[in-house]
């Protein structure tokens, strides 16, 4: 299985919500650009949201932005150097 285009915009939708606040959902406007539009359709599709235009995760969801956020951080990081 391959990071596609469609699964790094969805990545891009879970790194955006706040998981120190589960109570704080994200809308996801009918102006967005098409690739957050598909992303966040497809999102609700798979029971990561729970509406179709984003809303708040779903416990399924959580988990997968928990995992997000986490993969982002380890792969953002600085490379640690050995001596």
């Amino acid at each position: 299985m391959a990071f596609t285009p469609e699964l790094i915009a969805e990545l891009e939708i879970l790194a955006l919500y706040n998981l120190d606040n589960t109570q704080e959902g994200i809308k996801v406007h009918n102006n967005a650009n098409p690739k957050a539009q598909g992303a966040i359709s497809r999102l609700y599709r798979k029971g990561l949201v729970n509406q179709p235009d984003g809303g708040y995760l779903t416990s399924l969801g959580l988990d997968a932005a928990e995992h997000a956020q986490v993969l982002l951080t380890i792969l953002s990081a600085e490379p640690a150097h050995s001596s």
